[in-house]
Order: structure tokens, then sequence, then C-alpha cells
């Protein structure tokens, strides 16, 4: 039988893998899969947390959602950003990214 320590496990390895992604990463499009990785983890939580303390409601199921929503959004804003940085600049690389440094 599959508990909500199972769930915690597997979102808490995908939030690691997130993180460690996001802080190794020096490509940008990475780093946007890596931060997906992360709110992934946190939506497996939302809809363990709810499915084993309050079954009846679907607060869980909504926060979801709403993190899906925020999730989409933050992919098409970051790739219309790697897009232009990459026909400005010809790379997707964080760190040759230095135009904005005095």
């Amino acid at each position: 039988m599959i508990g909500l320590v199972h769930y915690l496990t597997v979102g808490a390895l995908l939030f690691t893998i997130g993180l460690y992604g996001v802080l190794t990463k020096r490509n940008i499009v990475a780093m946007l899969m890596s931060i997906e990785l992360m709110l992934n983890a946190v939506n497996i939580n939302l809809v363990a947390f709810s499915h084993f303390i309050t079954p009846e409601l679907l607060t869980g199921q909504v926060f979801a959602l709403f993190t899906i929503s925020v999730a989409a959004s933050e992919v098409a804003v970051g790739l219309a950003l790697v897009f232009r940085v990459y026909h400005d600049r010809n790379t997707v690389y964080a760190d040759r990214l230095n135009w904005l440094r005095w």
C-alpha cells in the first residue's frame, strides 16, 4: 500500500533533482526545466496531502491546477526571454549574460 510517506519521498527527490539542476546548470533552458521539476514536486505534495488529510475536499488539486497554470506562464515568458537572448547574443548560457553588469 502506498502511503503519504512514499509520495513525500518522491516529491522530495524531484525537488532535490530540480534544485541541483538550477544550481549547477548554466544553460537557461535546462534551468527552466529544473524549475519545472521543482514545481511538479510541489504539486505531488499538494495532491498527496489533500488526499490523505482531507479526502473530502479538493483543495490540493485546486492548488495544483493553480501551480500548473503559473508554471505554464513561467515557461512561456522564460522561453520568450531565451529566444530573445539567443537572437541577440547567440548563446543560452547564463554565465555569458553579463551585459547588465556595471
